[in-house]
Order: structure tokens, then C-alpha cells, then sequence
């Protein structure tokens, strides 16, 4: 993303652009796992990618902490890496991280070594995501109009972003292309980050409600829905921001592609489908409030899951930096893995 750096590592603290406070900047220098472990569980920080590099920074912290006790304890990392493995159950790129992080620990002969862990996370998710836009730009045409939910850019990777990414990719490749963002209720990524992204960018898009969608898809002013992606099953199923199984129904309803983009360390081969997925629980508040100002009366029952699971049958491709693969997805996902 030009200009602001979502994450950076100074050597010693992490700091991080507090995505809560946007479209304020505002950065925070967070200095122990305790607080890079808050910071994850208040979206703060958010985005699998996102929260995949910075718990793997955040288990660094703790390793520095052990040093300057004079302790280099695997038992006291182990307790890192649960404090931050309990932020959010869905992401599977937060557990695929920490399980790095916990190997390179056992490795290691000091924090120096599992902070360059990090930095190699941090360095592959930003590659990956450099090529997710370059296989995923050669599937948009030019003149496409394109609906994407929640915020998938730099802000949910630290680098260009994955289904943003493949938009900011075909953009920068001259395609003509315009953009529908949904709001992305209860939190308003799409509202809050997409938008702010995208204004960054100079990509042309309008903002929408998530219930607009089916109308703009009925006037047949949309060519084809791209998304990302926490959690991606054996199967192909995926888990992602609440509302993505519904653009999906909608999306095949009328003949629209439906493409999910993420990186391979989302993939979950324990998982055989979507419906092992953990699907991670909100508080009520999100729901009830938008901001500081209560919406709805007291007394009112909530369900706030933060996710929801998009059938393998509904996705027309998922586009990662090792290729595009295409259905059926129990096959083609894993041929992928087995030849990398």
C-alpha cells in the first residue's frame, strides 16, 4: 500500500496502524506479547495474513523478553504461542505462523534467530500476495465490474493484499475496472479499510450497503465477485467474513464468477470441509452499536458469528501465488501441495 506501513518491525517494538481508528492514522508501538495478543483479539490488527505475521512478531517479543531475564525457556514460549493462539479461532494463517515460530524456537540457539523467523514470514506473506495479484489480474478483464466484501488489501496482509490485491494488480496493469465495496457490516471493513484503500489507490469504486448487492447483480452491474478468505478446508470450503456465503448464493444465482483469492498457508488439510471449521463468536456490542451510538433497544438477543462457510460448489476458482486452482478443489488443491 503507497504510503502508510500497516506493520513494521523496529528492531525492538511492533508497530502497527490501529485499523479500529482509520480512517484516522493512527499507529500503536506494541512491545509484548501480551499487547500484540490484545491488539489481535480487538481488530486492531485483523486480516488471516495480517494476524499471521504479526502473532509471529508478537512470539518474537516474547523470546526478547526471555533474554533480557537472562532465560531462554521453550516452556515460557509455548505459553506465548497459546496466549496468542486464543485471540481468534478461525484464521488459519495465526496457528500456521505460531506452529512455525514454536520449530524455530526449538532450533534455535537464541531470539535472534526466531526474530528473523518472523521477518521471513512477514517476507513470504508479502510475496504471496505479490503473486496472488499477478495470477489474479490475468482472470479480470478489462472493463470488469467487480463486488468485493470486507477488506482483503494491505491492511488485512501487510502487503499488497489478496483479492485486493488481484484488483490493484489489474488496475496498475491499465485494465479498466470498477469496483462495488460492500460495507461489510457489523465492523464496516469494507466501509472503513476497503474504502480507504481503494481512495489511496485511485481505483474508481462505490460503496454499498451488504443488502444492496442482489440488486446491483440483478441490473447485471456486476461481472464477477472476488474475496478472500481465513480458512480454506480439504475440500475447497471457506470461511470468511459473514455475508460471503449469501454474495456467493446471489453470485450463482446469476451466472456471475465467483473467485476466492488467499495464500496456500490458509489452506487446512486437517480440516476435510467447511463444516470443521471453527467459526469464531463476537461480542453482542458489535452488533448492537455502530460506533459509540447503541442502535438497538436494551433487552434485544444477538448472534454475531464473524464468519460463515462458502460451499466449494459456489467458488469458481481460488487464486494463489502458486497458481489458480479450479474445481473439482479436493483434487486440485491437492496436486498444488503435493508438487510444492
Amino acid at each position: 500500500m503507497r504510503g502508510a506501513k500497516p506493520v513494521e518491525w523496529t528492531g525492538e517494538k511492533l508497530r502497527i496502524l490501529d485499523q479500529t481508528e482509520l480512517p484516522r492514522e493512527v499507529y500503536l508501538e506494541l512491545s509484548s506479547p501480551e499487547e500484540v495478543a490484545e491488539a489481535i483479539r480487538e481488530m486492531k490488527v485483523r486480516g488471516a495474513p495480517a494476524i499471521g505475521v504479526v502473532a509471529a512478531y508478537g512470539f518474537a517479543l516474547g523470546a526478547l523478553k526471555l533474554k533480557e531475564k537472562g532465560a531462554f525457556a521453550l516452556s515460557e514460549l509455548r505459553r506465548v504461542k497459546e496466549l496468542l493462539a486464543s485471540t481468534r479461532p478461525t484464521a488459519r494463517n495465526l496457528f500456521w505462523a505460531l506452529e512455525r515460530m514454536m520449530r524455530a524456537a526449538e532450533q534455535a540457539s537464541g531470539p535472534e534467530e526466531i526474530v528473523e523467523e518472523a521477518r521471513n514470514i512477514e517476507r513470504e506473506t508479502r510475496r504471496a500476495d505479490e503473486l496472488i495479484g499477478e495470477n489474479g489480474a490475468e482472470l479480470v478483464r478489462d472493463g470488469m465490474r467487480i463486488l468485493t466484501h470486507c477488506n482483503t488489501g494491505a491492511l488485512a496482509t501487510g502487503g499488497e493484499g489478496t483479492a485486493l490485491g488481484v484488483i490493484k494488480a489489474a488496475w496498475r496493469k491499465g485494465k479498466k475496472i470498477f469496483v462495488l465495496a460492500t460495507e461489510t457490516r457489523p465492523r464496516l471493513q469494507g466501509a472503513k479499510l476497503t474504502a480507504w484503500e481503494l481512495l489511496r489507490e485511485g481505483i474508481p469504486f462505490s460503496l454499498i450497503t451488504d443488502g444492496m448487492a442482489g440488486y446491483f447483480m440483478w441490473r447485471g452491474e456486476v461481472d464477477c465477485v472476488i474475496v478472500g478468505a481465513d480458512r480454506i478446508a480439504a475440500n475447497g470450503d471457506t470461511a470468511n467474513k459473514i455475508g460471503t456465503y449469501t454474495l456467493a448464493v446471489l453470485a450463482r444465482e446469476h451466472g456471475i464468477p465467483f473467485w476466492v483469492a488467499a495464500p496456500t498457508s490458509t489452506i487446512d488439510l486437517s480440516l476435510p470441509s467447511g463444516r470443521d471449521i471453527p467459526i469464531e463468536e463476537r461480542d453482542p456490542e458489535e452488533v448492537l452499536r455502530v460506533g459509540s451510538e447503541r442502535i438497538a433497544p436494551q433487552g434485544v438477543s444477538v448472534k454475531n458469528p464473524a464468519f460463515d462457510i462458502t460451499p466449494a460448489d459456489y467458488i469458481s476458482a481460488i487464486i494463489t501465488e502458486k497458481g489458480i486452482l479450479r474445481p473439482p478443489f479436493a483434487e486440485s488443491i491437492r496436486k498444488l501441495l503435493e508438487a510444492t
